[in-house]
């Protein structure tokens, strides 16, 4: 219910706003203009809505006197994507330093149905889920290593594994420059080409492997599974993203660790980029069930909402522990200590897992510093109130812009350089193993630490190549942390 009624505020108040501006458009008689409505939207809602209005000039309240003066200033932004970059502040498009960016995350899209697929797990893919690297230090050339294979996909019918590597595509070696085209081009189909790897050297081995991209839905549960070792039932879940359609599955998967009757529990999420804030809150309460209706989470905006909340409903801004997905039971394992593995892939909704626990329980973090994602975004469309409803038919355009920054319930957020690991293991290319065999490098020390058995911690064992990117990031769904529910529309909100 806290949900609903936050949203219907919320949105009520983007009328508001909206009707405000209006008023000055209706006082001049200027309207936007057919051929700049996607530009006039964009302004809009990064003006009412983006995290850091206040710190963009050009999206001050008081920058354009009249719609018209703003419509002279949309018509020099042809381009949609151009307009709304020049709007973020700081993006990390246009400060491309370390530690330069502020935005590291808003985008755009110009198929909203492509956005909306990509945030609950579908997108075009071959089923190949991978990590890229420099090849050598210094070097602008790169290389993939396969991470895991999608159940279902083009790729799991292939002679492809986790743990392979490659070096190219159709022929040509990846660089930093043509991975994109390469591996995220047009082109449904391509070709991989593999290489073995010796004492840091890559060698061509003349495998081939022909792929073929296809609308896929990613089930986010890969492994669920319980590791009996001495006394201890551990249950082992890899979990690879929030997707809050897949939200029963999750909590049927925490039913089956409930009744095998788990002692302690290895939560991986060391490829994750996160999702539905919502669904993080979902998996706390499976993970503990002790903390239903206190505060898993707390939401800060731009100063226009913050001051609205602040005078009129500051709990709304608020996420909780809940017992329930709809009027369905969450089964909760009762831990008072987890295990959660990271990478550098590891990403806001994730984040916010680790986080959100925190003041309640014990996390040990085992792997490496995580990407540090402390903001969250929302979908808005070109509508009245930003919604779904009465979008306007003559473009598919949508934001996702950053609104809001995210604490845990002790008011801490500043990881935004990442969570820092208790126990630091990084996996690499040279150390991979099966996932979810207690001979996995990561898993294995959290076995190791749970039974006491391991009280040295291990070295990384092969050469460590510097990591670049990884296929989430780059394939859509851009380590998002997303408000689950879009906007409503006028006529909900007024109700």
């Amino acid at each position: 219910m806290k949900s609903k009624f936050k949203f219907k505020t919320l949105f009520l108040f983007a009328f508001i706003a909206v009707f405000t501006f209006q008023s000055c458009q209706d006082q001049d008689d200027t309207a936007a203009p057919a051929n700049i409505d996607i530009q006039n939207f964009i302004w809009n809602g990064l003006n009412l809505y983006y995290l850091w209005q206040a710190d963009v000039p050009n999206l001050s309240d008081t920058r354009f006197a009249n719609q018209k003066e703003l419509n002279t200033f949309l018509y020099g932004y042809p381009k949609p994507e151009t307009l709304f970059e020049s709007l973020l502040y700081k993006p990390s498009s246009l400060y491309p330093g370390t530690g330069e960016a502020v935005d590291r995350f808003s985008w755009i899209v110009d198929d909203y149905l492509e956005l909306e697929g990509a945030l609950q797990g579908t997108t075009n893919n071959n089923g190949v889920e991978f990590g890229l690297s420099y090849k050598s230090t210094g070097s602008n050339e790169i290389i993939g290593w396969v991470r895991y294979i999608i159940p279902n996909s083009n790729a799991s019918t292939k002679d492809i594994k986790r743990g392979d590597v490659f070096y190219g595509v159709n022929g040509t070696q990846l660089t930093v420059n043509n991975y994109q085209a390469l591996l995220f081009g047009s082109n449904n189909d391509y070709t991989l080409n593999l290489a073995d790897i010796n004492g840091g050297a890559f060698t061509p081995n003349g495998k081939n492997i022909a792929l073929t991209k296809t609308v896929l839905d990613e089930n986010p549960i890969l492994v669920n599974k319980v590791i009996v070792s001495g006394s201890h039932k551990i249950g082992y879940l890899m979990y690879n993203g929030f997707y809050a359609n897949y939200d029963t599955q999750l909590n049927d998967a925490f039913g089956a660790l409930k009744s095998q009757g788990i002692t302690d529990l290895v939560l991986d999420l060391r490829y994750n980029g996160g999702g539905s804030v919502q669904t993080s809150a979902r998996l706390a309460s499976m993970i503990t069930g002790a903390y239903t209706g206190q505060v898993f989470a707390k939401q800060q905006w731009n100063a226009k909402i913050e001051s609205y909340f602040a005078a009129n409903d500051p709990e709304s801004l608020k996420n909780f522990f809940t017992d329930k997905i709809g009027t369905t039971a969450i089964n909760s394992v009762g831990m008072t200590k987890i295990y959660i593995l990271t990478s550098k892939s590891t990403a806001s909704a994730s984040e916010l897992v680790i986080n959100g626990l925190k003041p309640y329980i014990t996390v040990v973090q085992i792997g490496d510093i995580t990407t540090g994602k402390n903001v969250g975004s929302v979908t808005l469309y070109d509508s009245p109130t930003f919604g779904k409803e009465n979008r306007n038919p003559n473009h598919r355009y949508a934001m996702q812009p950053l609104v809001l920054k995210i604490v845990n319930s002790a008011g801490f957020g500043d990881y935004q350089s990442g969570l820092e690991p208790t126990y630091t293991l990084k996996e690499t290319i040279s150390n991979l193993d099966v996932l979810g065999s207690p001979t996995e490098p990561l898993l294995s020390l959290a076995i190791g630490k749970i039974t006491g058995t391991k009280r040295v911690m291990p070295q990384s064992p092969g050469q460590d190549f510097d990591y670049f990117k990884d296929s989430k990031s780059i394939n859509g769904i851009q380590k998002q942390m997303y408000l689950e529910k879009a906007p409503e529309g006028l006529l909900k909100a007024l109700e």
